[in-house]
This record gives C-alpha cells, sequence and structure tokens, in this order.
C-alpha cells in the first residue's frame, strides 16, 4: 500500500482529504507545519507528499529545499490555494512533481496521484 503525508495547515482540509484518500485505499497521514513534517519523515517513509506553500513557520518552499537537502526519496505534490505561474516553476525546479490549486477536484487530484506515484524517479 502505498503512503501519503499530508502537510497542510488546514485541519479541515487534512481530515477531509485523508478520509478520501483512505477510502481509495492509500495509506495516509497528515501533519499541520514544515517543521511537524520533517518530524514525522525522520522516522516514517512515505512515497508522496501532498504539500501546501502557505503555512505559518516553515512554508512549503522551506519543505523542498530542506527536503532536497536530505535528499529525501519521496514525491511531492504541491497542493496550494497560493496558485501562480512563479510558484509553480519555481516548486517544479525544487522536485515537485506537480502543482494542483486549491479548491481541488478530488478526481482530477487522484490521478494526478496515480500519475505522479507510476512515475520512475
Amino acid at each position: 500500500m502505498e503512503s501519503i503525508l499530508i502537510v497542510d495547515d488546514d485541519v479541515n482540509l487534512c481530515t477531509a482529504l485523508k478520509d478520501e484518500l483512505l477510502e481509495v485505499g492509500y495509506d495516509v497521514d497528515y501533519v499541520n507545519s514544515g517543521d511537524d513534517a520533517f518530524q514525522y519523515l525522520t522516522g516514517n517513509e512515505v512515497d508522496l507528499l501532498l504539500l501546501d506553500l502557505k503555512m505559518p513557520g516553515k512554508d512549503g518552499f522551506d519543505v523542498l529545499k530542506q527536503f532536497n537537502d536530505r535528499r529525501l526519496k519521496s514525491k511531492i505534490i504541491v497542493l496550494t490555494a497560493y496558485a501562480d505561474v512563479k510558484s509553480a516553476i519555481d516548486s517544479a525546479k525544487m522536485g515537485a512533481s506537480d502543482f494542483i490549486s486549491k479548491p481541488y477536484d478530488f478526481d482530477e487530484l487522484l490521478i494526478t496521484i496515480r500519475k505522479v506515484l507510476q512515475r520512475d524517479t
């Protein structure tokens, strides 16, 4: 079973998205900050991060930078309400596999998740 970590400061979004992804067979957990993401990843491996860009403290770009510095293997989809071309390009340059705007359509998100997880690293 493939594992997904949601990194977003919106607890309601995290719980709803976790429930939706559990229903289709993924192993899912969530954290609500960039710092919590790295604490989680210290003891756990995940196949995919769903990462928000705008969070208090360490934002999504900080997470992407640390992720690259640590050479972690998980794939990353940026999921953000603050979608613009520059953010999409910057996140791709930092290793994000895809970029999705909130509010998201779950079926489209699921297609993207499956596509990203099937890609070779």
